[in-house]
């Protein structure tokens, strides 16, 4: 079944409640999640229009790194501005609430974190570590900033940028920027996200897994589900037969899995659903 609401002032929520009702539910974010928190989606028509950095261009070139590196330092920056929306909350008060199993994110603004949920895979990694590829240390994001912006003080005080949904900004100039390495081998320093051609940890994938498996049914919010790794959990989810709704403003690649799609933006569907699931489990 789907739901558009184009005309209406509200999500129509009694269908997705009656599916959702009385079970336990996984829930898996998109970039679409984010964007009423102010950090455009990949697809969207605000979006910004850039080739996003792939894992074989950063390790084979050091103009690749650098170019990322000033870019990622300045996303970082911008998205410690950025605030969880009503739909973040929303998913928080379910958690508490003991509705939502766990939540599987394919965003790395850590928003979740921040609204209060707890038990969060953040499928494509975060912002907030940094790993050396070749010892595999890992440093905090701020001692690495801070020492990108001892050696390119100019980086401490930059312009407005034009976030991106991967806290990547296309910077105008970074030729000549010093970037760290590691300072344990001197191997290369990657920040602790999953980069354009790069597998998910298998230990990430697992515990997403385990989240659609123990859940009586499965919401997605805010992704079009163009990449595979949150694609094979709504299979998951469809093959162990449980209910499925989607919310997403426009078609997505798991829609025929479906049990409803909802178009709408998710942060006031969500806090929408949240009202009405909490509301129907509290006793009478």
């Amino acid at each position: 079944m789907h739901v558009t609401t184009d005309d209406a002032p509200a999500p129509p929520l009694s269908d997705a409640h009656a599916l959702l009702a009385g079970r336990t539910l996984a829930v898996l974010t998109g970039a679409g999640l984010s964007t009423d928190s102010g950090i455009p989606d990949y697809r969207g028509a605000n979006s910004p229009r850039r080739t996003p950095m792939t894992f074989q261009d950063f390790v084979s070139d050091e103009a690749h790194r650098r170019r990322y590196w000033v870019g990622s330092h300045l996303g970082w920056k911008a998205f410690a501005g950025t605030q969880p929306n009503a739909g973040h909350r929303a998913l928080a008060s379910l958690e508490a609430a003991g509705q939502v199993a766990g939540l599987i994110t394919q965003n790395v603004d850590g928003l979740h974190l921040r609204a209060g949920s707890h038990r969060v895979v953040e499928l494509h990694g975060h912002m907030r570590s940094v790993i050396c590829l070749a010892c595999h240390t890992e440093f905090a994001r701020d001692e690495i900033a801070g020492r990108l912006e001892r050696d390119n003080p100019a980086l401490a005080v930059p312009d407005a940028v034009e976030l991106g949904p991967d806290g990547d900004v296309l910077p105008q100039s970074w030729q000549h920027v010093s970037v760290p390495d590691c300072e344990v081998c001197g191997g290369i320093l990657k920040p602790d996200v999953v980069f354009f051609g790069e597998l998910v940890p298998a230990e990430r994938t697992r515990a997403a897994e385990a989240i659609v498996d123990q859940a009586e049914a499965l919401v997605v919010a805010g992704s079009s589900l163009a990449v595979n790794s949150g694609l094979r959990l709504v299979t998951r989810a469809s093959r162990r037969g449980v209910p499925i709704v989607i919310i997403n403003r426009g078609a997505t690649k798991g829609d025929r899995f479906a049990d409803l799609t909802i178009d709408a933006g998710t942060s006031e569907t969500l806090a929408g659903l949240a009202g009405e699931l909490t509301a129907a489990a509290r006793p009478a």
